[in-house]
């Protein structure tokens, strides 16, 4: 049976000295593969070991590379979204907490000397697909480590037009959202949304959700600005984040029937819609 979250006597820190003893403790079971998952239940977790030139560990965020592709350690052909990169996909999808542990050779500072270390729960924030070092499509999985945050200090507005949100120096590097600009974009569009026209109405007033086009954070770096926002509904803002459709320069919808609804103060940025298209919708 595949356990999801914590193993009992297990904590961040403990070392293990081969994969076998991993799988013995039940921190990750596959005595080979990275994933642990099946595409139906999600991933349970998984083992950061250099064996994929495009993964990127910032400590308590992680950049992890999908599996399959390979031969003799190089890339050579395109990952597909299925098996344990479906797997990893519907732990985002399910909110699942995936393990997270760093072996020997992967290149980190916070990986262990020898054997392998087990790093905490991670959760998947985001998916999607893209260019690799070699050329090839590859699956990226942005996973973020669960309860690092200690503190919250308010910092002032980034100066350009496209820089990156603000953040703030902490135990991780946490984005410093300015709600103001999503509420704006909700306000302008009478929460209404942008696909379907549908405002939800709440004892608390009118429902609707603020969908980033480019996403924040790494590695995307997307603005945390009003023309990289849309104003979506629940069952939409999903579809959109997941790669159900995307948006042509011309405003017409991709994958789904209708063209995405616009008012005058809602200036959307074409090069966000552009980003998406190119790292969301598959055989884009």
């Amino acid at each position: 049976m595949r356990i999801f979250g914590e193993i009992k006597g297990i904590s961040p820190g403990d070392l293990f000295d081969n994969r076998e003893a991993l799988a013995k403790a039940k921190v990750h079971l596959p005595l080979v593969a990275g994933i642990s998952g099946g595409k139906h239940e999600g991933a349970d977790s998984i083992v950061l070991s250099g064996g994929y030139e495009d993964d990127e560990d910032f400590g308590n965020i992680i950049i992890y590379t999908g599996a399959g592709g390979q031969k003799n350690g190089k890339q050579i052909f395109d990952q597909e979204l299925d098996s344990v990169n479906l797997a990893l996909a519907k732990s985002k999808i399910e909110n699942l907490p995936v393990r997270v542990t760093r072996g020997h050779k992967h290149k980190h500072d916070l990986s262990p000397k020898k054997g392998y270390q087990y790093a905490g729960l991670f959760k998947v924030e985001d998916y999607w697909y893209e260019t690799g070092k070699s050329g090839f499509k590859i699956w990226r999985f942005r996973l973020v480590a669960q309860e690092i945050f200690t503190s919250e200090t308010v910092i002032g507005e980034p100066n350009g037009v496209y820089d990156a949100p603000g953040r703030k120096p902490s135990t991780g590097d946490r984005i410093v959202r300015n709600y103001q600009k999503a509420k704006n974009v909700k306000s302008w569009h009478n929460y209404q949304c942008q696909v379907c026209g549908l405002a939800i109405e709440t004892s608390a007033g009118l429902y609707a959700e603020a969908a980033h086009i480019k996403p924040l954070g790494k590695p995307h770096n997307g603005p945390d600005i009003e023309s990289n926002i849309l104003c979506l509904c629940p069952n939409h803002h999903v579809m959109f984040d997941n790669g159900g459709f995307a948006i042509k320069d011309s405003l017409e919808l991709i994958g789904i029937k209708g063209r995405l609804r616009v008012v005058k103060k809602h200036c959307i940025d074409i090069d966000f819609i552009r980003y998406h298209r190119e790292h969301y919708l598959k055989n884009a």
